[in-house]
Order: C-alpha cells, then structure tokens, then sequence
C-alpha cells in the first residue's frame, strides 16, 4: 500500500517536530511556570495559615477580654445590688422612723382627743344632772307644791343616773 510506505517519509518530520515543540512546552510549562504557580499556592496556603493562626490569637484575646469584662460586670452588678439593698434598708429604716414618729403624733392628738372627750362628757353629765335637778325640783314644786333642797334633788338625781 502506497499510503503506509509514505508513512515514514511524510509523518517521520512532523512526529519529530511534534516531540520538539512538546518538549519546549513541557520545560516552559513544566519547569518555568508551574513551579512558579506552586510557589504562589503555597504562599497563599501560608498566608491563610498565618490569618487564620492570628484569627485564632484574636478570639483567645477576645475571650480573655470578655471573661474579664464579664467579671467586672458580675462585681459591678454585685455591688449594685448591694448598694440598692443597703438603700432599701436605709430606707425602711426612715420610713419606720417617720411611722414612728407619726404615730407618736397620732397618738398624742388621740390622747388629748379622748381627755376632750372625757372632759366633754364629765361636762356633760354635769350640766345634764344640773339641769335635771332643777327640773325635777320645779316638777315637785308645781305639782306637788313642796320645795326641795337643791342638795337633796341632786341626790336624786344622782343616784337615779347611777341606777337606770
């Protein structure tokens, strides 16, 4: 077959030049950039390792902070809550001391109110038992004509008040 007997002669350049230009690719791809492009991933790999190591550090120190923040803040609201209970205390203390000191007041009006009172009614049944023993002195002297000692009216009296 003519065909394959040509095979030789015409495909043997272009096989070589094939291998040639695959070669020059393969040592400018191969040994010029690819070790280029693997420098620059592994200097990205680096340098995320690095962001992420300094992440890292970044949340431990924010941890920190904020465990020390949180300590401050529990004293802090420890210390308010004691402030506030000793106000409280304070407070009931002076209320209890005005209630203490109005109650005192109340109970001196109460006490001057009830010997008003006392006084009112001592008064009272005083002027009722006078009042009383005239009229029961004018009733016996109209009806029945006779005059009573004042004294004995108001024995009378008295003694009825006592009895019902």
């Amino acid at each position: 077959m003519p065909q394959i007997a040509q095979l030789g002669e015409f495909y043997a350049s272009q096989i070589f030049w094939l291998l040639v230009f695959f070669g020059l690719i393969f040592f400018l791809v191969g040994r010029g950039m690819v070790p280029k492009v693997m420098d620059t991933v592994a200097q990205r790999d680096k340098q995320i390792a690095n962001d992420l190591a300094a992440a890292e550090r970044a949340r431990a120190e924010a941890d920190g902070e904020e465990a020390a923040w949180r300590t401050r803040e529990n004293a802090n609201r420890a210390q308010a809550q004691a402030l506030i209970a000793e106000a409280r205390t304070k407070a009931a203390v002076a209320s209890e001391d005005r209630l203490a000191v109005a109650q005192r007041t109340i109970d001196e009006r109460l006490a001057t109110a009830e010997a008003r009172i006392t006084e009112a009614r001592v008064s009272a049944v005083a002027e009722i038992e006078n009042v009383a023993s005239d009229a029961a002195r004018e009733i016996v002297n109209r009806i029945a004509g006779l005059s009573v000692d004042e004294g004995a009216a108001r024995s009378a009296v008295k003694e009825t008040m006592a009895h019902g």
